[in-house]
């Protein structure tokens, strides 16, 4: 049987993760992880370098995302989920990377550039906010993984941890890490409440895990067609958020039967809304049970986290003697 190849992914920990997440990430990382060796982790450390200056909720974050990954499908029987600032390894060999790459790979980075206009109220001209996609890089070749499962938009990034293990292998005249390669994934379009991008900080999510009456209200509450301001006034389904979820939570009848009715004026946003309530609720009601078992019982999540960073701290230490090898800090064996 041929070596499963190794995949490496993670996220930052914002809290409890909400509908975009789960379509845009959190279902695909529950797939990979029967075709991959994969590692998961949560990126606390990247969180800081937005919000170093009020990090008191990072580590409650840590623990509410952990639950929601495992709540949803994660199994550490079939991948190994840890948290980024429990293997030190890490920091050093970001540390070391951060020597050997150039400062304008860093400063075309489109993310830094976008994120620099659009982030307010935050201090972000700090060297860990520029530096972060090398840390990204370390997090990634590491593990020596041989992909990464990212959208569109995080290609400039994996393609500069390309470059970085380029040139390190370049440099130290080694083959030490595998040029990693972007595993693309589609990402279904999720609208937030109001129709713009979910974002926590829009106010306009629905979450994984939440109850039942939240959702149901926060539904209730979503925009539709803004030219269809009558029940008796036919509407175009395309430009509603609420159908964008229908086409994610209704089966292909009932989409067909929605489109139709919202054309012809004969299903009205009340009834509409009130079908897809129907269907997340059934389609979410699972990873809410999940979530309160695991409430429950913290020591065994604990403990699935312990091991996970015991593993990927096993994975790092071995590649670091390596590392250190190759660069001469300690003596070639």
């Amino acid at each position: 049987m041929a070596e499963r190849k190794r995949i490496l992914s993670g996220m930052r920990s914002t809290g409890r993760l909400h509908l975009g997440n789960l379509h845009g990430a959190l279902e695909n990382f529950v797939q990979l992880q029967h075709q991959y060796e994969c590692f998961f982790f949560v990126a606390d450390w990247h969180a800081l370098t937005t919000d170093y200056a009020t990090p008191q909720a990072i580590r409650a974050n840590t623990w509410d995302m952990v639950l929601d990954w495992l709540a949803v499908g994660l199994d550490p029987e079939h991948c190994t989920i840890f948290i980024q600032s429990e293997v030190k390894e890490h920091a050093e060999l970001f540390l070391l990377l951060s020597m050997i790459t150039p400062l304008p790979w860093l400063e075309r980075n489109p993310t830094y550039k976008e994120q620099q206009t659009q982030i307010d109220g935050k201090d972000l001209a700090t060297y860990g906010f520029l530096g972060y996609p090398v840390l990204q890089a370390a997090d990634i070749i590491i593990y020596r993984a041989n992909g990464v499962p990212v959208g569109k938009d995080q290609l400039p990034h994996v393609e500069l941890t390309r470059e970085i293990a380029r040139r390190f292998n370049f440099m130290y005249q080694t083959e030490l890490f595998p040029i990693p390669d972007a595993l693309l994934t589609e990402v279904p379009v999720l609208p937030g409440l109001d129709g713009r991008k979910m974002s926590k900080s829009y106010g306009n999510c629905i979450y994984i895990t939440e109850a039942e009456d939240v959702i149901a209200d926060k539904i209730s509450k979503m925009m539709t067609d803004p030219a269809r301001i009558k029940r008796d006034i036919p509407g175009n389904p395309e430009v509603s958020p609420v159908f964008a979820y229908h086409k994610l939570y209704s089966s292909p009848p009932e989409v067909a039967e929605i489109a139709e009715g919202c054309r012809t004026a004969k299903i009205g946003c009340v009834e509409c809304k009130k079908r897809l309530t129907k269907n997340v609720i059934a389609r979410l009601a699972p990873y809410r049970q999940k979530r309160l078992e695991l409430e429950a019982d913290m020591k065994k999540v604990r403990g699935i986290i312990e091991e996970g960073n015991e593993r990927a701290r096993r994975e790092c230490i071995a590649t670091m003697e390596l590392v250190r090898q190759a660069i001469g800090i300690v003596d070639r064996k």
